[in-house]
């Protein structure tokens, strides 16, 4: 799909939870329309467009809360996503896009003492 010769992204999240798994395509997190839109529980708030002096790409912020379809997990967690864009002839294309994400839980108290995290270096990636 292509919109003034730019091409748009899709993709697929995948979570799997208490060893269950489930997909949600990246079309319930953004419409595909190139303007900035906002509802209670989805948007696209801000996008950088190319000025035509850098040859630079366009930037989407995007959100969806999950409030209405949440996501159920008693144990465990983990989330993948899956950035996609379109070559020539229909094809996909993997992209290699730059991916921030942020989970929020709600939990009964008392719980039992989280693991120590990992010092810097460890969650430094390369």
């Amino acid at each position: 799909m292509s919109f003034d010769g730019l091409s748009c992204s899709a993709g697929t999240m995948h979570l799997l939870s208490d060893a269950r798994s489930r997909s949600v395509s990246a079309e319930n997190k953004a419409t595909g329309q190139y303007q900035e839109f906002t509802t209670p529980y989805a948007g696209v708030p801000h996008i950088v467009r190319p000025d035509g002096v850098y040859n630079a790409n366009m930037r989407f912020s995007l959100y969806r809360w999950h409030i209405a379809d949440p996501v159920r997990f008693e144990r465990d967690i983990k989330v993948t996503i899956q950035a996609l864009g379109w070559r020539k002839g229909g094809r996909y294309l993997p992209l290699q896009d730059d991916i921030a994400s942020v989970a929020f839980w709600y939990q009964t108290l008392p719980s039992s003492k989280f693991p120590k995290l990992p010092d810097v270096a460890k969650l430094e990636i390369i």
